[in-house]
């Protein structure tokens, strides 16, 4: 895995979209989620305008729990 500095080595949403292009072009055969945890999401990711910035930008997004550690949605 080649590692791709983007600030922290964390994506942020705002960084997200900064950050793509230099993927693509470095490693075009990776695919890139934005990683959420499940309660932001729940209260930040379902809000009709955010809703129309993921479609907009396309985004792909894992929700994860984070007390049980583990994946709770994939969307593409």
């Amino acid at each position: 895995m080649t590692d791709i500095s983007c600030g922290a080595g964390i994506l942020r949403q705002t960084q997200y979209k900064s950050c793509l292009p230099l993927i693509r072009r470095k490693e075009a055969e990776r695919v890139l989620y934005l990683a959420v945890p499940l309660d932001i999401y729940e209260s930040f990711f379902k809000l009709e305008f955010t809703q129309l910035a993921i479609a907009d930008y396309q985004l792909k997004i894992i929700v994860y729990n984070i007390e049980q550690e583990a994946i709770f949605q994939w969307i593409n």
